[in-house]
């Protein structure tokens, strides 16, 4: 029997281990352990992740904080990915840990985008409540909100 799954597609399960293994890569990237330049002094917001249904893998994705270019943080973030899961086996309490797999997070580039689009003009005068009928117009079939 196969258990109802919410929205999102994931599994309470998937939602829960995503979020505790969030919370481990942020200890872990606060302690400043890592040897790598580019992630000495990287201040990184890590934004979610999303575990595969095994819990065998899992992408965590990841802003730089304050923003800027994600793409040299990426690589460097995939390239320490070992050092993760050894650590992430030490922080959290999983069978295996998870292969690691990091990815830049544009949910907020996004949500700018929309906002910006909603700004404009030609498209806040369609979001604007329609005016009201006119006295002498009868409302007719149409109009009833149906």
């Amino acid at each position: 029997m196969r258990k109802r799954q919410g929205s999102s597609g994931r599994s309470p399960r998937q939602l829960r281990v995503g979020e505790e293994l969030r919370h481990a890569l942020v200890r872990i990237l606060a302690r400043g352990e890592l040897r790598d330049p580019l992630l000495e002094n990287a201040q990184v917001t890590v934004t979610e992740v999303r575990v595969s249904p095994d819990l065998r893998a899992a992408t965590v994705f990841v802003t730089p904080f304050g923003g800027g270019d994600s793409a040299p943080l990426i690589k460097a973030l995939n390239h320490a990915g070992g050092y993760f899961r050894g650590q992430i086996a030490h922080e959290v309490d999983l069978r295996m840990a998870p292969t690691i797999r990091f990815a830049a997070d544009t949910s907020f580039e996004q949500s700018t985008r929309i906002e910006t689009l909603l700004q404009d003009p030609r498209v806040a005068q369609d979001l604007a409540p329609e005016a009201e009928p006119k006295p002498g117009r009868r409302k007719g079939p149409s109009d009833d909100g149906a």
